[in-house]
């Protein structure tokens, strides 16, 4: 019977967000895929767990995601972790999980600490609609046509950055969106956390020296709305007009048109009357 491949979260910072399932999870299973043993074996040593652990990262994905996978259609149970968050997000770990929905494997989640809807939530921007756009590229042309894509995007915008690039990106950010909102969340669960709530215009200024440290979630401020140009009677009549062209009569014409801009109908049908004599 083939196992399981479980997708555990764990702490972004602070080891007591680590949840009890997931340690009996990572205690239980056959194996660890970590994307970096060095560094999950600390969190194993701190809760006394002894399961073995294969490296899985961007450098090996395929070849070592075969491997797994074979292992987990033999049998045995998995347990994928990244080095903090939750795997597959942004992260090597989606194309093991894509493989293994590929072949029919099950995949569980163990829900765990993400930056992302951790930093959103005390960002102080709006949360109702988001995109996550993970990190920016480091090659001009596709950074350039990225920011462009969502120069009108309405939704706040969350991406990561790492501190040694922050600075270079508030400038792209401020050249391609222009003066937003923008709250810089840091250091999310450790003892230097810090949710730096500014502008796109101030930040790229006063951050240029690169003297913001640690691991950075960017939450920035939606496109506003575009403004509603207020409809007149004449562009109501215009629109009655070309809608009695495509076979409506004069007085379904301008009801239709009531509706879309809110003119009063015998307002229009006036103005339709008026403009034929």
């Amino acid at each position: 019977m083939s196992g399981k491949l479980f997708v555990v979260g764990t702490p972004i910072g602070n080891l007591s967000d680590f949840s009890p399932r997931a340690i009996e999870t990572l205690s239980s299973v056959d194996f660890i895929a970590a994307e970096d043993t060095r560094v999950t074996i600390k969190l194993l040593n701190k809760f006394n767990i002894n399961t073995p652990m294969v490296s899985y990262h961007k450098y090996n994905t395929h070849d070592r995601g075969e491997e797994i996978c074979q292992r987990i259609e033999n049998g045995e149970n998995c347990a994928i972790v990244t080095d903090a968050g939750m795997p597959a997000i942004s992260d090597p770990g989606e194309l093991l999980v894509k493989q293994c929905a590929d072949r029919g494997i099950q995949v569980c989640a163990v829900p765990g600490p993400t930056a992302m809807a951790s930093a959103l939530a005390i960002s102080g921007l709006p949360t109702g609609r988001f995109t996550f756009e993970g990190f920016l590229s480091v090659n001009k042309p596709s950074r350039k046509e990225h920011l462009l894509s969502l120069k009108n995007e309405r939704r706040t915008m969350v991406f990561y950055e790492a501190p040694h690039k922050l600075a270079a990106t508030l400038v792209d950010l401020y050249k391609y969106f222009g003066d937003r909102r923008i709250s810089i969340v840091r250091e999310l669960t450790k003892i230097h956390e810090e949710v730096i709530r500014t502008t796109l215009k101030d930040a790229s200024e006063k951050y240029a020296d690169g003297s913001i440290k640690g691991e950075i979630v960017l939450i920035i401020e939606g496109a506003a709305e575009p403004e509603k140009k207020e409809m007149t009677i004449e562009d109501a009549a215009a629109l009655a007009r070309e809608l009695s062209e495509g076979g409506m009569s004069l007085s379904e014409a301008a009801k239709e048109s009531s509706k879309i801009t809110g003119i009063k109908k015998g307002e229009i049908y006036k103005q339709l009357i008026s403009s034929q004599e």
